[in-house]
């Protein structure tokens, strides 16, 4: 693991660095509400009209792809997946191009992770194209380089390819990595990569989900809970034995 850099140590730093990967939608920003309309519109175009919000809360945490695998299937909807891949996509692009905002905690965590010289990276379900859209509407583009979709790697969450590929192009062991989480197919995902998780619920009944037990941190009550403060000082603390 690299150390920080001389200049960034504080009393409360960790030393050396922990590598931290951002899971993006739900966790980083507050982007569900544009890919449920990106979804309600694109299902629409099909003659689908009674896609709910609920029914989109199961999918939370899950690569688009294989979402709308489950979706076509499920209304019988007769296109190919890319059809529909590339539509959703659009759609998503044009909304989050026009808003998406980023959880005020979250920012102040990530400056402070930049400041102190942690390595860190976004492995997200989303498609590239929406993850760089994202990242440069909220000015985070600048301190989050390093880039991973699940379009890049085989399975997506809550296999743990994308976490795994972040790590590798960070230069981390992925046992040295922790992982942030809003969902319960990522905290799974994290699990199987051999990461600690600090897991930030989206969606308050998934709280007492199994796939968060194993979390080291868990802000029960969500974004709403979560504190710069307070994860930066457990990522501060020491390594449990493995």
């Amino acid at each position: 693991m690299t150390d920080c850099p001389a200049a960034h140590f504080t009393p409360a730093a960790p030393a050396p660095c922990t590598p931290v990967i951002f899971d993006l939608d739900g966790t980083l920003v507050d982007s569900e509400p544009n890919y449920y309309e990106a979804g309600r519109r694109l299902l629409a175009g099909y003659g689908v009209t009674d896609f709910s919000w609920e029914h989109h809360t199961r999918f939370i945490g899950i690569g688009t792809r294989e979402t709308l695998e489950i979706l076509s299937r499920e209304f019988g909807i007769d296109a190919p997946i890319d059809e529909l891949l590339a539509g959703k996509n659009r759609r998503y692009l044009e909304l989050a191009r026009a808003h998406t905002e980023v959880f005020p905690e979250m920012r102040a965590f990530v400056e402070r992770l930049s400041a102190a010289g942690h390595p860190m990276a976004v492995a997200s379900g989303s498609s590239r194209a929406a993850i760089e859209a994202v990242l440069a509407g909220t000015g985070l583009d600048a301190l989050l380089t390093t880039l991973v979709s699940a379009e890049e790697v085989a399975h997506g969450k809550p296999e743990p390819d994308v976490f795994l590929e972040a790590a590798r192009r960070l230069g981390a062991d992925p046992a040295d990595c922790v992982v942030l989480e809003d969902a319960p197919p990522g905290a799974l995902a994290a699990q199987r990569a051999g990461m600690r998780c600090i897991a930030v619920p989206y969606v308050a009944g998934t709280a007492d989900d199994p796939a968060f037990a194993g979390a080291g941190l868990l802000f029960r009550g969500g974004q709403g809970e979560f504190s710069a403060r307070a994860a930066y000082t457990w990522l501060a603390g020491p390594v449990p034995a493995s």
